[in-house]
């Protein structure tokens, strides 16, 4: 099977399989009440999946600690404006209005964007899509076909549905560092069926604004970069706005969490310590049929190495904290939790 591993062999679902034995990147999971559960949702490429194009696959389970799959939910179709051959990362799946709605990241390389990117890197479209099932399995259908969500003139990545206090819906998303240099975090509003912006986008914060110094810096003096990911928003039970994102320290992954002033999306911003270090990140957080906070993430960042970790979280009701590590479901062999 060269490069991919037989646990994500799109032509073979297997059951039984552990989360040590799944490569994973940017894992989302929705626990379905409905059916007692699972999702896990991640990005699906013909190198380790043996598919023919680019999507999104999902694994299934009762309890977290034994998986099935992978199934396919999600295709990038022709005809669009993302290449089918050019990447599908960080895939969310929320439900709103009744259906499922997939946000996933695609790309077209062949697209150039004018200027240059920092750290080497071209400018080339790259966006959040939006894609609509009436099934947590799929298939997920693309809502706009010809562009992604934010104009395409931009470089962002790791859209994440946030419905306001008005009930108004909301995508959060990164504004790519290769772009900016000092990667954002940012919001646009969305229409009510979830297939377009509608607004100019509102800046949310900066990735240098982290509580450490988490720059890439280079030797020649040029300018500092600074990485933006994964953002996910939460509220605690003392209604506090949180919200995770990655980054880098000392060059390595870093899960990390800030919460909003004012409660309000637009904030301002507070940054507060790291919840997970040990180039470790990309997560979210999802309850489980108990009721209680778990934490999933990947690490390390390269695949085919990365594999997706599970903590225990504590919701403080100011914000949320790390529990313990569950290596009794994960099968990971380091603690690398900051607590």
């Amino acid at each position: 099977m060269n490069a991919y591993n037989a646990a994500s062999d799109v032509s073979n679902p297997r059951v039984g399989l552990k989360l040590a034995d799944i490569p994973a990147h940017d894992p989302f999971v929705v626990a379905d009440g409905a059916t007692q559960t699972y999702y896990l949702y991640t990005g699906g490429s013909p190198k380790l999946n043996g598919m023919e194009r680019y999507g999104v696959l999902a694994y299934k389970s009762r309890d977290l600690a034994e998986w099935e799959g992978p199934y396919v939910v999600f295709t990038i179709p022709d005809g669009v404006w993302a290449n089918p051959l050019h990447g599908a990362w960080a895939p969310e799946v929320h439900a709103y209005g009744g259906r499922y709605y997939l946000f996933v990241t695609l790309h077209n390389n062949d697209r150039k964007l004018a200027g240059e990117g920092y750290g080497g890197y071209p400018l080339q479209w790259r966006g959040t899509a939006v894609a609509v099932s009436d099934s947590l399995d799929g298939p997920f259908e693309l809502v706009k076909k010809n562009a992604p969500i934010v104009s395409e003139q931009l470089m962002t990545l790791d859209g994440s549905l946030f419905i306001d206090d008005e009930g108004k819906p909301w995508m959060v998303y990164c504004h790519e560092w290769v772009q900016t240099g000092d990667g954002t975090v940012e919001a646009v509003r969305l229409n009510a069926e979830l297939t377009d912006s509608e607004a100019e986008p509102v800046h949310l914060f900066n990735g240098s604004e982290a509580p450490w110094d988490n720059g890439e810096h280079s030797p020649d003096g040029s300018k500092s970069v600074y990485v933006t990911d994964g953002c996910q928003l939460y509220l605690t039970s003392g209604n506090r706005l949180i919200m995770l994102w990655s980054t880098y320290d000392k060059g390595s992954y870093v899960q990390t969490i800030a919460r909003s002033q004012t409660g309000k999306l637009e904030g301002p911003w507070e940054q507060l310590e790291p919840l997970v270090y040990d180039d470790s990140g990309h997560g979210m957080l999802f309850r489980t049929f108990q009721q209680d906070w778990m934490l999933i993430l990947h690490a390390p960042f390269r695949m085919p190495d990365s594999r997706c970790k599970l903590y225990e979280m504590t919701d403080t009701g100011e914000t949320f904290i790390v529990k313990s590590s569950r290596r009794d479901l994960d099968g990971s062999e380091i603690v690398s939790a900051v607590e």
